[in-house]
C-alpha cells in the first residue's frame, strides 16, 4: 500500500513539473523578470467565477496579476519567474473547481449551441407535461390522472437529466470549491422535485410537481440562453489586429539584394524595402526615399502624410508612394501593432471585472432561498413529524421562490431595449453595456470619422469658375489621393465635360501635373504649385491650388465636415450634466477647431492609442465611468478600455469589434439615443427586481405555512415572469419628440 502510494505522489509531481514546464513555453517576457501565459477556462460564466479565479490565482507564490476575460473564456496570468518555479496554474483552478488548457489555437465555442440544444428539450418536454397538467388540474378521474402522471415522468426524464445538468455541473463546481451559487437552490429544487414526484407518481398521489421542474429549467435555460447570445457578441479583435501586421519583411542585405524574411526575425537596425502598398512591419525610420504614409491605423487621421529621410514610421501605416527604404527601431514583439494587442486585451480583460445587477442579486438569493428551505423543512418535522409533508413544502418554497422572474428582469429588459434600438439604427452587441451606459459620466469622442465624417470635402465649390474646376476635376480623377478624390467628386456631381491631356504626372506628397496645348497645369500644395510666396489668404483647413503656368486659376479649401447631429448631441449631453472631451490623433488646430465649433472644451490631440488609454484610465481611477465613442483602428484600445463604447457604421473592422454599440446611419444623435434607452431601461430593470422580491415576500408566507399546491405553485411562478415580461415591454412604447434624426422621428419612453 505504502509503494503505491509513493508511485502516485511520483507520479503527481512529475505530471505537476511535466505541466510547469508546458506552461514555462508557452509563456512569454513582458520585461522586469515577468513572465505572462494565458490559458482557456471555458466553464468561466458569471462575475462569481471570475473573483474564484482570479483569487486562487492570486493565492500563488509569485503570481502578480490574474486577469479573466469573460467574452473570451480565458485567464492571463503574470508571474515573476525569478522568485519561484512555474507554478501549477492548471493544477490550482482545478482545485477551485475550473479546468483550464493552455491555447493553442482558436478554438469555437460550442457552449452556445450546447444552450440552445438544452432549451429545445426543456421546451418541448415542458410544453408537453403542461398540456398533461391542465387536463389533471380540470378533473381527470383518477385512472387517466395516474396515466398522465406517468407519461409526465417520462417526458420529465430528458429535461430534467439533459436540460438541467448545465445548472447541476455548475452547483457541484461551486460546491465542491467550498462556496455556492444561485444554480444551487435550483438545482436542489429541480432533483427534489422530480424525485418526490416519482414518487407521489408510483404510489397514486393527487399531485406531482413535474411540471413545475421543468418549466422552471425552461424559463432559467431561456434568459441564460439570451445572455450568453449577448455576450457571443462581444469577441476580441487582437485576432484581427494579428492579420494586418505582415508575415515578413523584404530584408536588404550587404551587397543590395534583398529576401523575404519571417517577421520574427527582424530586428533592430535591420534594412527593409517597404514597395509601394505595403504595411509597414516594425517600427522604423525611413533611411532612403520619401513617399505618402497613410497612419490612420496610427493616429486615426485620415489625410495622408508626406515623409522624407528620418521621419518615424510605426508598425502598421500603409505606404501609398513611392518605394522607400527603411531601419528597423524595434522587433515584431515590441512594434506598434504588437503593442495595441497588448493594450486591446488588458483593456478587455479589466473591463471584464464589471459586476452586474444579476450577478450581484444572485450572490443574495441562494444563501436566503436555502435558509427559508431548510428552516421550513425543520419546522414542518418538528410540528408534525410527517417527512413527506416537509418535503413537499420545503419543495414548495424552493419551487415558489423559483428565480424565474430575477431571472428574467434582465433579459427581457435587454431584448426589448435591442428590439427598440434595432428599429432605430443601432446594434447592440452586448447586453450588460444598456447598464454601463446608465452609469457613464463622462463621454469621451474621437474626432476624424466620429465627431466629423473622416473624409475631406471642398467647401469652396461655388466661387470657383466652371472651367477651373472640370480642369482641376479631370487631374484629380486621375489620383487616389483623399483631396483629389474630393475634387472629383465634386466635379462628377456637377457634371462637368472631363478634359483631355497630353500626359499627366503624379509626385506623391505634392500633386497632380498635366500637360496640355504646351502648358503645364498643376493641382497639389501651393508651394510646389506656383511659386508665389506670399498667397495671403487664410485657408481654413487643408488648401490646394489649381495653376497654369504659374498663374494661379483656383485655391480649393477642404475640411472635414461635422457629422449631423453633433452639435444637438453636445447640447443634450451637457444640459444632462455629462463631462465632455475629445481625444484624437489628429494634429492640434483641427482638433480645437472642432471643439471650438461644437463647444466642447476639454479636447487632447495628437495622441497615441496608449495615450488615449491613459486618458481614460486617469478619469477611471476617480471612480469615474467613461463612455468612449470613436471609429478608427487606433480607437481600439480606447473602446475596449472605457466601461462602455459606440462606433458608427463606417468605423474599421477592429474598431467596431470593440464597440459594445453600433450605429448604422451619419447621425450623431444615435448616441443620445442609446444614453436614453439605457437609463430608462435600468429604472425598468430596478422595477422588475422590485416586482420579484415584492413577490417572493408575498408568496414565502403561503408556502411555508403549507397553503400551496402544485396548480398554485404553477400558477404564481408564471404570473411572476408575466409580471416582469408586461414591466419589460414598456420600454417598446414609442413617445415622440419634436426632433428629426436619420430620417425617423427620435423617439423616447
Amino acid at each position: 500500500m505504502a509503494c503505491c502510494s509513493f508511485a502516485d505522489i511520483s507520479l503527481n509531481n512529475d505530471a505537476v513539473r511535466s505541466r510547469g514546464e508546458e506552461i514555462l513555453l508557452a509563456s512569454r517576457g513582458i520585461g522586469n523578470g515577468l513572465r505572462q501565459v494565458t490559458l482557456s477556462t471555458p466553464e468561466v460564466h458569471c462575475a462569481s467565477c471570475i473573483a474564484k479565479i482570479e483569487r486562487a490565482l492570486s493565492d500563488l507564490q509569485a503570481v502578480e496579476s490574474a486577469r479573466v476575460n469573460l467574452s473570451q473564456r480565458r485567464v492571463t496570468v503574470s508571474w515573476n519567474s525569478g522568485r519561484a518555479d512555474c507554478p501549477d496554474f492548471i493544477g490550482e483552478l482545478a482545485r477551485a473547481g475550473y479546468s483550464a488548457h493552455i491555447i493553442t489555437n482558436v478554438s469555437a465555442d460550442g457552449s452556445l449551441s450546447s444552450l440552445l440544444v438544452a432549451l429545445a428539450v426543456a421546451g418541448f418536454c415542458s410544453m408537453n407535461i403542461m398540456i398533461l397538467s391542465v387536463s389533471v388540474w380540470s378533473g381527470a378521474d383518477p385512472a387517466t390522472r395516474n396515466a398522465f402522471h406517468m407519461i409526465s415522468a417520462g417526458l420529465a426524464v430528458p429535461a430534467v437529466f439533459y436540460s438541467g445538468r448545465i445548472f447541476y455541473v455548475s452547483a457541484w463546481r461551486a460546491l465542491r470549491s467550498g462556496s455556492t451559487n444561485m444554480d444551487v437552490p435550483i438545482s436542489v429544487g429541480i432533483m427534489v422535485a422530480f424525485i418526490l414526484s416519482l414518487y407521489d407518481t408510483f404510489t397514486g398521489a393527487r399531485h406531482v410537481y413535474f411540471d413545475a421542474s421543468v418549466s422552471l429549467i425552461f424559463v432559467l435555460l431561456a434568459g441564460r440562453t439570451l445572455d450568453q447570445m449577448m455576450r457571443g457578441k462581444v469577441r476580441s479583435a487582437i485576432d484581427d489586429l494579428q492579420k494586418m501586421i505582415p508575415r515578413g519583411a523584404n530584408l536588404i542585405h550587404e551587397n543590395g539584394l534583398f529576401s523575404y524574411t519571417p517577421l520574427e526575425d527582424v530586428q533592430p537596425g535591420m534594412r527593409l524595402l517597404i514597395r509601394s502598398g505595403d504595411r509597414v512591419p516594425v517600427d522604423a525610420v525611413v533611411h532612403e526615399g520619401g513617399t505618402e504614409i497613410d497612419s490612420s491605423v496610427v493616429s486615426g487621421e485620415s489625410r495622408w502624410k508626406s515623409v522624407d529621410v528620418g521621419a518615424t514610421l510605426s508598425a502598421g501605416a500603409l505606404n501609398v508612394g513611392g518605394p522607400i527604404v527603411v531601419v528597423a527601431t524595434k522587433s515584431a514583439d515590441d512594434s506598434f501593432l504588437s503593442e495595441m494587442a497588448r493594450l486591446v486585451d488588458a483593456a478587455e480583460s479589466a473591463r471584464t471585472s464589471y459586476r452586474r445587477v444579476a450577478d450581484r442579486a444572485a450572490a443574495l438569493y441562494s444563501p436566503v432561498v436555502h435558509s427559508i428551505a431548510a428552516i421550513t423543512l425543520a419546522g414542518w418535522l418538528y410540528v408534525s413529524g410527517d417527512l413527506h409533508q416537509a418535503v413537499t413544502t420545503a419543495i414548495a418554497v424552493l419551487i415558489i421562490t423559483c428565480p424565474c422572474a430575477l431571472g428574467l428582469a434582465v433579459p427581457m429588459v435587454q431584448v426589448v431595449a435591442t428590439r427598440r434600438l434595432f428599429e432605430r439604427g443601432i446594434m447592440v452587441r452586448d447586453g450588460s453595456a444598456l447598464e454601463r451606459v446608465s452609469h457613464a459620466r463622462t463621454v469621451l469622442f474621437d474626432k476624424t470619422g466620429t465627431l466629423t465624417l473622416g473624409a475631406p470635402q471642398l467647401v469652396n465649390a461655388q466661387p470657383i469658375p466652371a472651367g477651373a474646376l472640370g480642369i482641376a476635376a479631370s487631374l484629380a480623377r486621375l489620383s487616389n489621393h483623399p483631396i483629389a478624390r474630393a475634387v472629383a467628386e465634386v466635379g462628377t456631381r456637377q457634371g462637368l465635360k472631363p478634359e483631355t491631356f497630353d500626359s499627366v504626372d503624379e509626385l506623391h506628397g505634392l500633386g497632380i501635373e498635366g500637360r496640355r496645348h504646351g502648358q503645364i497645369y498643376r493641382l497639389g500644395r501651393a508651394s510646389w504649385a506656383t511659386n508665389h510666396t506670399d498667397l495671403s489668404r487664410d485657408f481654413v483647413g487643408t488648401a490646394s491650388v489649381l495653376t497654369r503656368d504659374d498663374e494661379i486659376l483656383a485655391v480649393f479649401e477642404f475640411d472635414d465636415v461635422v457629422r449631423p447631429g453633433a452639435s444637438e448631441l453636445v447640447q443634450s449631453l451637457t444640459m444632462g450634466g455629462t463631462s465632455l472631451g475629445i481625444v484624437s490623433g489628429d494634429n492640434e488646430r483641427a482638433v480645437s477647431r472642432v471643439a471650438n465649433r461644437l463647444g466642447i472644451e476639454r479636447f487632447s490631440a495628437e495622441l497615441l492609442p496608449a495615450d488615449k488609454v491613459a486618458a481614460i484610465r486617469a478619469l477611471q481611477s476617480s471612480s469615474d465611468k467613461v463612455l468612449m465613442v470613436g471609429d478608427g483602428l487606433n480607437d481600439a484600445p480606447a473602446l475596449a478600455a472605457a466601461d462602455v463604447s459606440i462606433a458608427p457604421s463606417t468605423a474599421s473592422d477592429i474598431g467596431r469589434n470593440h464597440a459594445d454599440f453600433i450605429f448604422l446611419g451619419d447621425n450623431l444623435l444615435a448616441v443620445r439615443e442609446i444614453v436614453e434607452t439605457a437609463k430608462r431601461a435600468k429604472d425598468l430593470i430596478r422595477q422588475n427586481f422590485g416586482f420579484a422580491v415584492a413577490y417572493n415576500v408575498v408568496s414565502i408566507p403561503f408556502a411555508i405555512a403549507g397553503y400551496v399546491t402544485p396548480l398554485a405553485a404553477a400558477i404564481a411562478m408564471s404570473l411572476s415572469s408575466v409580471l416582469v415580461v408586461c414591466n419589460s415591454m414598456r420600454l417598446a412604447r414609442p413617445v415622440f419628440r419634436r426632433e428629426q434624426w436619420s430620417g425617423h422621428p427620435a423617439m423616447i419612453s
